[in-house]
């Protein structure tokens, strides 16, 4: 996820490109940079790190002395025409090098990107065989130099100069591209126009009086227009200042729908939501596809983002440990179930804090996964750094791009949620369970315990996973109400069994989290060993029940534990999939979720438990984005 904006008009480009990027740099705070076309020149700045590094150097460059020229020749601040970016990074570290705008080797054309190209590879050999020499690690350079070609044949071939050139050009583009993209582009010998495009990731229009805007978010450009028009999928949009021209990818002219926003500059950087909490819950079902995205070769492999372990080092893998600290010692726990299924390797979970005190048995065959969304957790960093000492393999799943550990790692998956602002983990935790699963099925196919078509029927499931989750969340209203009605518990119990006992561990998390609640979660079978005791007449429990399909036996089980908690006064409340009659009799409040094999439905029951902590802490009146107590990097021990 990264924040584009893009402007043409009347008035300095730099200030309104540079307003959007504030509003944006949730969206990316890894690097940030601009291109302003000025007199048929292409001005470019970028800076890693936060937004203010870029503007510090800006403010510097547009005050600079032009030396006494009796005509200066007009700067950065003076052009009308811009794009601007703040970045998440994916591909390549957070540098200089790597920030966007990229160009293409005469400069003349600039490109910024949100998203993912998943053919990347494919397209930089070609690219390095015509001779075009790369600057960054990026996927983005790729399509700043194929725009550069597609823009030189098409004048070639006698095509006018002028913004439908530019457009047709990205049209050329984007049916070579493959994943998730939002690109913006222009070029210094078309002056007053910007062209964008957009696959499988957010582009908006902002329509002004004598300008337009372009942008990944509406609260980039809300300050100066409320009239918006929405581009549907593999769409080309180009903007002058006194148009606006949509066509589909083969050329195809199309209408975008026009809106208006409603909401004030705060509510449009949440997307109209109360907190950034719900809009990231909202998010989930993106972040999860485009965790996905280019993990499964054409020949059924998956493929990790950074790997510096061979296959035989895998294969000598005898034992794993995952470490990880809160949620994603969660997601660690869902885990262990899938690696161990597929794979048939002992594996053990361990909290971080915990692990190298308690001096554990590692050695080369042991493979130690550390989880951390931020990639700077030190409790998890020393457990990496302990595990290394050890002479253990270790790859770690995280979401930030060249963070620490990631780079002491031997290998890495990157989660692409984009950031998370709230400080309760939520998509980022979706996430860390599917880069798990897509661990567990690289094991074992390295291992030959699985097959190629194998593998693939699981990453076919999980593909279907974004759907799910859609119309989990289209009818996620009744969940709200129920959290409304729950405010005032003193104590609210979850459990769950197999899987859904780590479920029934974050649900009772993110509660305490939120909504400063006494919760517990408990593996079911363990109710009549001591927790039960704890039932009285109206205790909400929470009931993850799993599928009566995948494992009947567990289904029973829990559905008599439901029982055993009901007949003691316990109000239960359970989340079961669609279709699930034999729950009907026992529950007081049910939450249906899309029917989801066993192994992968924490991702469909995990997502109410949040809804539920988010809306409970709203009704006590407590700030669900930044909760008491509590960092969203935690860098000490």
């Amino acid at each position: 996820m990264c924040g584009i904006v893009g402007y043409v008009g009347a008035r300095p480009a730099l200030n309104i490109v540079l307003d959007g990027l504030r509003r944006l740099e949730y969206r990316g705070y890894d690097s940030a940079g601009v291109a302003i076309v000025c007199d048929d020149e292409l001005l470019t700045e970028k800076k890693a790190g936060k937004l203010a590094n870029l503007e510090k150097t800006l403010a510097e460059r547009v005050s600079a002395d032009p030396d006494g020229c009796p005509a200066p020749k007009l700067g950065i601040g003076d052009g009308t025409t811009g794009i601007g970016h703040t970045r998440w990074a994916t591909h390549g570290g957070p540098t200089d090098r790597n920030a966007h705008p990229h160009q293409s080797r005469d400069g003349r054309v600039a490109v910024i990107h949100n998203g993912i190209i998943e053919n990347f590879a494919k397209l930089r050999a070609e690219l390095e065989a015509d001779g075009v020499e790369f600057d960054s690690d990026t996927d983005t350079e790729c399509a700043a130099h194929l725009l550069a070609a597609a823009l030189a044949e098409l004048r070639a071939a006698g095509e006018p100069d002028g913004p439908q050139l530019l457009a047709a050009a990205m049209r050329t583009v984007s049916q070579r591209l493959e994943g998730a993209f939002t690109l913006l582009a222009v070029d210094a010998a078309i002056p007053g126009a910007v062209v964008g495009a957009r696959r499988n990731s957010p582009l908006v229009v902002g329509r002004g009086d004598g300008e337009n805007y372009l942008a990944s978010d509406v609260s980039a450009f809300i300050e100066h227009t409320r009239e918006a028009v929405e581009l549907g999928q593999d769409q080309v949009v180009l903007i002058t200042a006194e148009s606006i021209e949509i066509t589909d990818f083969d050329g195809t002219p199309a209408i975008g729908k026009n809106f208006h926003i409603d909401w004030d500059a705060s509510a449009a950087e949440k997307g109209g939501y109360d907190y950034f909490m719900l809009k990231e819950i909202a998010e989930q079902p993106q972040a999860v596809a485009d965790t996905l995205l280019g993990r499964l070769t054409e020949g059924g492999e998956i493929m990790l983002d950074e790997v510096r372990l061979t296959d035989q080092d895998l294969r000598d893998v005898d034992k794993i440990f995952i470490v990880a600290c809160g949620t994603a010692y969660h997601a660690g726990l869902v885990a262990k179930y899938a690696i161990e299924h597929w794979t048939r390797i002992p594996c053990e979970v361990e909290l971080a804090s915990e692990f190298r005190y308690r001096d554990p048995v590692l050695d080369r065959s042991t493979l130690v996964v550390a989880i951390s969304q931020s990639g700077e957790t030190m409790d998890t960093l020393m457990a990496l750094r302990h595990a290394k000492e050890q002479k253990a393999r270790v790859l770690a799943i995280c979401n930030t791009n060249g963070s620490t550990i990631p780079r002491e790692s031997d290998a890495v998956l990157y989660t692409h949620s984009g950031p998370e602002i709230a400080v309760a983990s939520t998509k980022a935790f979706l996430t860390q369970l599917v880069a798990c699963y897509l661990i567990g099925l690289h094991l074992a196919q390295v291992r030959g315990v699985k097959y190629a078509d194998e593998v693939g029927a699981v990453v076919a499931q999980l593909q279907e996973m974004p759907g799910k989750l859609r119309d989990l969340l289209a009818d996620i209203e009744p969940v709200r109400e129920l959290a409304r009605d729950l405010k005032s518990a003193p104590t609210v119990l979850f459990i769950g069994r197999h899987v859904g006992y780590p479920v029934a561990l974050e649900g009772a998390l993110k509660l305490k989290e939120l909504a400063y609640m006494h919760a517990e979660g408990f593996a079911a079978g363990e109710l009549k060993h001591g927790p039960i005791a704890l039932i009285d007449q109206g205790t909400p429990v929470v009931c993850v029940v799993p599928s009566p399909a995948g494992r009947g036996m567990l289904h029973d089980k829990i559905v008599s534990n439901i029982q055993e908690v009901r007949a003691r006064g316990a109000r239960t409340i359970v989340i079961a999939e669609e279709g699930d009659t034999a729950v009907l009799p026992y529950a007081d409040h049910l939450i249906t979720v899309p029917r989801t094999p066993t192994l992968l439905a924490p991702l469909v029951t995990t997502v109410p438990l949040q809804v539920l902590a988010c809306e409970i802490a709203a009704a006590r009146g407590h700030d669900v984005d930044q909760p008491r107590n509590l960092a969203k990097s935690v860098t000490v021990e």
